[in-house]
C-alpha cells in the first residue's frame, strides 16, 4: 500500500469514504438552509440573527465548515497529485492551499463563537 504524508486517510478508500461523507453532511446543512430560506419569505438581519443564535446552528455550522474544509483538501490533494508533477511545485501549491484552509477554519469559528 502506498502511503503518502500529504494524504488525509490512510488509503484512497478511506479518502473517498471521507469525500463522501462530508458531502452528505455539506448537502444536509445547504438543504436546511434553502428550507429555512423559503419558509421564511420576509428574511432580514434579524432572521439571519435569530437562526444563528441558536446553539445546536452554530454546532452545525462549524461540522459544514470542517467538512467542506476536508472535502476540499482531499479534492485539492487528488488534483495537485494527479496534474502536478514536479514534486516541489506540488507540495508548494499544497502548502499554500493547506494555510489557507486553516485560515478559513480559524475564521469560520472565530465567526461562529466570537472567540
Amino acid at each position: 500500500m502506498v502511503r503518502t504524508a500529504t494524504s488525509l486517510g490512510r488509503s484512497g478508500l478511506q479518502d473517498w469514504i471521507i469525500q463522501r461523507v462530508t458531502a452528505v453532511i455539506l448537502a444536509v446543512y445547504m438543504a436546511f438552509l434553502l428550507g429555512y430560506f423559503i419558509i421564511n419569505s420576509n428574511f432580514n438581519y434579524e432572521t439571519w440573527r435569530i437562526l444563528f443564535s441558536f446553539t445546536l446552528m452554530r454546532y452545525a455550522s462549524v461540522l459544514a465548515l470542517f467538512s467542506l474544509i476536508l472535502h476540499a483538501w482531499i479534492g485539492i490533494w487528488t488534483v495537485t497529485t494527479d496534474y502536478i508533477k514536479p514534486i516541489v511545485l506540488r507540495l508548494l501549491v499544497q502548502m499554500f492551499v493547506v494555510i489557507a484552509l486553516l485560515f478559513y477554519l480559524v475564521w469560520g469559528v472565530h465567526i461562529m463563537w466570537g472567540i
